[in-house]
């Protein structure tokens, strides 16, 4: 909602849709992760290469029981900390957007500031677990680091499609009528 401060001819800029996209591409991002590499694929879990990581934690073989129950405790974690991120995310948009929701829900801003977050996601979490912590990697091996390279590629390819994305959006106030651009959504 775009206003005017009386006798001060400034205007009011709309809450944005830059935080909770991101926020939700984050936790989204994070449960692709989990859900496709952790559990679908088995590449890894939270806790597989412990046995050569660079902060001395635990090794947990995820090839025993007790190794799995443990990697699967940490990968369990790290989904309530996506899930978080989610409600959280869902919270800052619904506190920020009261009137016409389904014209923020089909908005290139928000869906490019998702992809934007997943980008972020993965820069962060792959450079952090894969390479300073090396807590697991993408898929362990003799090619491990060109997996890890290429999912932080990934997250450069969406962070940057959904900085295009947002900005190829049409700005818009998600508290003004519909058919109404007033302001700046980002």
């Amino acid at each position: 909602m775009a206003t005017t401060v009386e006798g001060a001819g400034a205007d009011v800029a709309p809450a944005g849709l830059r935080l909770p996209g991101v926020v939700l591409g984050v936790g989204l991002g994070g449960f692709l992760d989990g859900i496709l590499l952790h559990q679908l694929l088995q590449w890894h879990h939270m806790l597989t290469s412990t046995d050569h990581d660079h902060i001395g934690v635990r090794y947990y073989d995820p090839h025993t029981v007790s190794g799995l129950e443990m990697n699967t405790v940490w990968d369990g974690i790290f989904h309530v900390v996506c899930w978080l991120a989610i409600l959280i995310g869902l919270a800052v948009l619904y506190s920020r957007v009261t009137r016409d929701r389904r014209r923020v829900w089909t908005s290139r801003v928000l869906w490019g500031w998702i992809l934007a977050g997943w980008g972020l996601f993965n820069l962060v979490e792959g450079v952090l677990d894969h390479h300073i912590l090396g807590i697991h990697h993408v898929r362990g091996g003799p090619h491990q680091l060109w997996w890890d390279l290429g999912f932080l590629a990934l997250g450069v390819l969406l962070l940057a499609g959904g900085l295009l994305l947002q900005r190829s959006g049409r700005p818009f106030d998600p508290e003004a009528p519909a058919g109404q651009a007033a302001g700046d959504a980002r």
